[in-house]
């Protein structure tokens, strides 16, 4: 770069961001047709966040765990063997084409979620039945009503001391410590809990969960690796959350977080711009370690049957839009996948500069969003769940044909379903390749 990154303009940063993207430094391509293929794939994705017309309209399979079971495999299976759940991943990675992967590394090793004993996990054979097909997050007030003040002054010390032990059943010891301040000056005093047989297995567990971990993710990057190299672009850059959501699903739960907008709601308010930074933070360090522009959010408590509008504009949009405006102030693309439904929140979220962010839709009206946002953000979705699941491939790409028609004029749009899907008539994938290629073809 000839000048230094904090020196470029916003704009200048995702253009470096894209150019990184577009020819990845650490990707060494399995020959010269993969990386014409992988520049092809990467510039659609990017025209179409641009708000301009790419060659055709990019496509997202939304499958989620579909390659275990399309491999005839059951997710306790593919949670407890990396080596079975990649061969799944790559056996449909060779029978589907799309203008991105899914990795496998979306499954969490069952293995390591034993060693550290997650409370806020349940899965097949641990707590769920065998035959399950999701992991279930487990609600709960893992933050108490009274505990503002605390997670406000010393927001470490709250992760260490209260919702590590309250998440991580063999992480319970950290309770024990000290204040994590106490370190300056008296370290050896911090660690004096360190003599109890229980902190001293809570640190065995830690290391067997390292252990166990990276003997999961070894295959996991092969594949990704594999991917990339066959011309493959990620779409996954970084994470981060609605300040709102880290309260409502993170610490307070849903009931707790209804109670606090009513009972303590300047609480509410603080806490949330003291979690702004933090969140794009976050975002911020992960795309720049995974080389790629794209920061994902999942948006659980903003659609209209949780709160009204009026609420939504007092606590859910303020810190989420700052949030957001950080992340493009350093040249990131946020993506914003909006749950549930949308339609109320349309002319609230249009306030965003153009072509900077994407909107994924659920269950939103596509043709408002587009009416609406088209100007101003990429839209993708909504591909119904339901329909990839239950319906034929003829009525899925005519859904896809419709969709097209009206969300991919003058561009703007990718294609993907409403939610991911675990189940469901292989050939309802194919129909949403095939419905691109024959109608999403600007000329």
């Amino acid at each position: 770069m000839d000048k230094k990154w904090m020196e470029l303009t916003p704009d200048e940063k995702r253009a470096e961001r894209f150019k990184r993207w577009l020819s990845p430094p650490d990707v060494e391509f399995s020959s010269p047709e993969a990386e014409e293929a992988y520049k092809k794939r990467a510039t659609r994705f990017i025209r179409a966040i641009r708000l301009e017309e790419p060659d055709r309209v990019p496509v997202i399979l939304p499958v989620g765990t579909f390659p275990v079971y399309n491999a005839g495999m059951t997710l306790k299976e593919a949670m407890y063997d990396n080596k079975k759940l990649c061969q799944a991943y790559r056996k449909f990675f060779s029978e589907f084409e799309a203008d991105t992967f899914t990795s496998p590394g979306m499954v969490f090793p069952g293995r390591a979620s034993e060693i550290i004993n997650s409370l806020i996990s349940k899965w097949p054979g641990h707590g769920l039945p065998d035959n399950a097909g999701m992991q279930q997050f487990v609600e709960g007030e893992y933050m108490k009503a009274d505990e503002y003040d605390i997670l406000l002054n010393d927001p470490s010390d709250f992760c260490l001391r209260y919702y590590l032990p309250r998440t991580l059943g063999a992480l319970a010891p950290f309770a024990k410590f000290s204040p994590l301040p106490h370190i300056l000056g008296m370290p050896n005093r911090f660690l004096a809990p360190a003599v109890m047989p229980e902190v001293q297995a809570m640190l065995q567990a830690i290391i067997d969960y390292g252990k166990e971990m990276a003997k999961w993710q070894e295959p996991i990057v092969e594949f990704n690796r594999e991917a990339l190299a066959a011309g493959y672009p990620s779409f996954s850059g970084g994470q981060s959350h609605a300040p709102f959501d880290i309260l409502a699903d993170t610490l307070r739960g849903t009931k707790g977080i209804v109670m606090d907008m009513y009972r303590q709601p300047e609480k509410l308010q603080e806490t949330m711009k003291m979690l702004t930074p933090i969140n794009i933070d976050c975002g911020l360090q992960m795309a720049n370690a995974s080389g790629r522009p794209i920061v994902f959010f999942a948006l659980h408590k903003g659609d209209d049957t949780f709160m009204s509008d009026k609420q939504y504009e007092e606590f859910y949009w303020p810190t989420l839009r700052k949030v957001i405006m950080g992340l493009i102030e350093e040249g990131c693309v946020p993506l914003l996948f909006a749950e549930g439904r949308y339609n109320n929140r349309l002319e609230i979220v249009k306030d965003l500069p153009k072509g900077k962010v994407m909107w994924h839709f659920d269950q939103t009206d596509m043709t408002r969003a587009k009416e609406i946002l088209g100007d101003t953000a990429c839209i993708a979705g909504n591909v119904p769940s339901s329909l990839l699941c239950t319906g034929t491939p003829q009525a899925v790409k005519e859904y896809c044909r419709k969709l097209i028609e009206v969300c991919g004029k003058g561009g703007g749009f990718i294609m993907t379903g409403g939610a991911s899907i675990n189940k469901g008539n292989p050939d309802n994938l194919r129909a949403m390749m095939e419905a691109a290629e024959e109608y999403g073809v600007y000329k």
